[in-house]
């Protein structure tokens, strides 16, 4: 005789498949009900033994909300014996694995405060320092959290030089130490962005000064220069004349530093300006004739006007010319005065 199987249709399979669907998901809410049966009945239980005992396996399960519940629970019971650190630790260290860094640093400055001399102190400490770094925004925003995290991390390093995880904390304090400095440089660099040319050269200079390893250094010394020549070139013109000395000052101590700097180029036209109106200064002032207007630096960056440049055009170019100009105002007198004669 020959077997005869029997192959069921499509319709037949999707309906096992929704059987078995439903028996699972009724499997697993019989569980989960019987769970939260087993937990809700341990909190209202008195037995703080067995409370104790199922936090540190919900904390090993990565259940670290029921941890910090049952802990809760157990804390008062616990206080002034020999497993108050631990219940202390475990239940600072669950919100420190749930992210809440706020919370668990709190707890954990409570921690070593009070438990100096606890076998856990130390990760305290590291967990404490690293939920400030963990807390560290990005470099545009408020950096109270990255200083907090350098101050512990450090604090960390001087009371644990040999730890295994010194390595990891020196590149943290690195990363740290540089989002500060794009801190500073970005708050500086605003100042220049908005055209306040005379704030941005107190905020650029500051930030040199403040972190002098910075990696914008070289574009920071940069915007000194660029921002003390457009203070000068809009500024009145009494007081053109030490803006365009700062502007030089300015440019030698980039090209000092960074003679192949990037911004080589721009840098040298800004004191070939500056040069040509201190010079044209000094013409005229030998000339004792200088007159607001009569001096504009030649081919200035921007904010360079038609009629500035017409001043600059009438503008004596030399002493020889001006001598020549005075000479031919004499005669031009002597002569007349013959004529009156």
């Amino acid at each position: 005789m020959h077997e005869i199987w029997l192959v069921p249709d499509k319709s037949d399979l999707e309906n096992m498949e929704k059987t078995f669907a439903k028996l699972l998901v009724g499997v697993m809410a019989v569980l989960l009900l019987s769970g939260c049966s087993g937990y809700n009945k341990l909190l209202k239980s008195q037995n703080h033994e067995l409370m104790y005992t199922k936090a540190l396996e919900y904390f090993e399960a990565g259940k670290y909300q029921k941890t910090i519940q049952l802990l809760e629970e157990v804390t008062p019971i616990y206080n002034g014996t020999a497993r108050a650190d631990s219940v202390a630790y475990y239940q600072a260290t669950a919100y420190y694995k749930m992210g809440d860094f706020e919370t668990s640093g709190a707890l954990f400055n409570d921690f070593r405060r009070s438990y100096g001399r606890s076998p856990f102190v130390e990760d305290a400490e590291y967990m404490y320092a690293k939920g400030f770094y963990y807390s560290s925004p990005e470099a545009n925003r408020d950096q109270t959290a990255t200083k907090q995290a350098l101050i512990a991390i450090n604090e960390y390093l001087e009371r644990y030089p040999n730890s295994v995880k010194k390595e990891v904390l020196q590149d943290n304090i690195r990363e740290l130490t540089e989002k500060l400095h794009d801190k500073v440089y970005l708050n500086a660099k605003l100042y220049y962005t908005i055209g306040r040319y005379k704030s941005a050269v107190v905020a650029l200079k500051n930030a040199v000064d403040k972190y002098p390893e910075s990696r914008h250094r070289e574009e920071l010394l940069y915007l000194i220069a660029k921002s003390s020549y457009l203070l000068a070139s809009n500024s009145m013109e009494d007081l053109q004349r030490d803006r365009y000395l700062n502007t030089l000052d300015a440019y030698y101590n980039v090209i000092a530093e960074y003679p192949e700097t990037k911004y080589r180029k721009e840098l040298d036209k800004m004191q070939l300006d500056a040069k040509q109106y201190l010079d044209r200064f000094d013409d005229l002032q030998e000339g004792d004739s200088a007159q607001p207007g009569d001096i504009q630096p030649e081919g200035q960056l921007q904010n360079t006007s038609d009629s500035a440049a017409d001043q600059n055009a009438k503008a004596p170019k030399s002493r020889k010319e001006k001598k020549q100009k005075t000479k031919e105002n004499n005669n031009t007198q002597s002569d007349n005065g013959k004529q009156e004669e």
